[in-house]
Formats: structure tokens, C-alpha cells, sequence
């Protein structure tokens, strides 16, 4: 197992343990997925199979962890050129942990759209208050605030 991976594993160990959604324990593995990817790189299936491995995997939602993990890993170039506009500093500049949340969040908000914007944001948060920088959660939730209203107008409109 990578360096990378078995670093953001303490850190989650760390944490104390929640009654979590099996969706937010998904979450956490593809943000876990793509930290790694940003900072040693490896194939989407090799990456994958190592967090299948990882302690506690078996509490994660497995369909929603592939669908997110595949798509973003998938789809970087895209999901980069969307989230870009709404930053205020270039994306080598990000956190790899606000990256990695970024281009999960984005992610969703494109592809998931029976799941409400306000619940995706919440997410990212949540993710970025527990494994970010004191302030992080802030700057990722200023920018997924201006992002969803471009990709979920028509659901923020009808919320108004």
C-alpha cells in the first residue's frame, strides 16, 4: 500500500468514530482515492483495489464508491476546466485534501442530480472540516456556493 494512502489513513484514524452514512464513508475512500492519485499518480483500478482493501471498506456504499471514484479519476481535465472560473488561485496552488474535495463535489453536482446541491455542499464540508486545513472548509464551501449555481440553476431557482 502507498505511503500516500497509508498518511490520510492515520489521519482518518485519528478522528473519533461517528455513526456515519454509508455514502459519506464512500466519500471519504474516494477522497482517500483521489489524494493519492494527485500526489503519487497510479491507474484508476489500482486504486481502487487498494482502498477495497483498507479496514472499514466494507461499511462504504461499493456502487456509489465506484461510480465516484471511477468518474472523477476518469474525468480530471473536465471536472478541472469546470471548477477553474470559480477559483481565485490556480488549481496546483489548491490543498491536495481541497482538490481532491473540489473535483469530488463537482462530480457529483454534474452526475447525481437526483442528490440536492445543498446535500453535496454539506458533504464537501463535512469531508473538508475533517480532513482540510483549519480554514479549508470555508474556501471549498465559497467555491461549491458559486459552482452550483451555474451546473443546478434550475434547482436553486425553484428553492428561491
Amino acid at each position: 500500500m502507498s505511503t500516500v494512502l497509508t498518511e490520510m489513513q492515520a489521519s482518518v484514524q485519528k478522528k473519533p468514530a461517528k455513526c456515519k452514512s454509508r455514502r459519506r464513508i464512500a466519500r471519504e475512500f474516494v477522497l482517500q482515492g483521489i489524494y493519492q492519485w494527485r500526489l503519487a499518480g497510479g491507474s484508476v483500478g489500482s486504486i481502487e483495489e487498494q482502498l477495497r482493501q483498507v479496514k472499514g471498506f466494507i461499511r462504504a456504499d461499493e456502487q456509489f464508491f465506484t461510480n465516484l471514484i471511477e468518474g472523477v479519476l476518469n474525468n480530471v481535465s473536465s471536472l478541472e476546466e469546470t471548477i477553474q472560473p470559480f477559483l481565485d488561485r490556480s488549481l496546483a496552488e489548491l490543498s491536495p485534501v481541497e482538490y481532491a474535495i473540489l473535483l469530488l463535489s463537482t462530480y457529483e453536482l454534474t452526475h447525481f442530480l437526483e442528490v440536492p446541491y445543498r446535500a453535496i455542499i454539506n458533504e464537501a464540508i463535512e469531508l473538508a472540516r475533517t480532513y482540510g486545513g483549519s480554514d479549508g472548509y470555508k474556501y471549498v464551501n465559497g467555491v461549491l456556493d458559486k459552482l452550483a449555481v451555474k451546473l443546478r440553476a434550475v434547482e436553486i431557482a425553484s428553492k428561491l
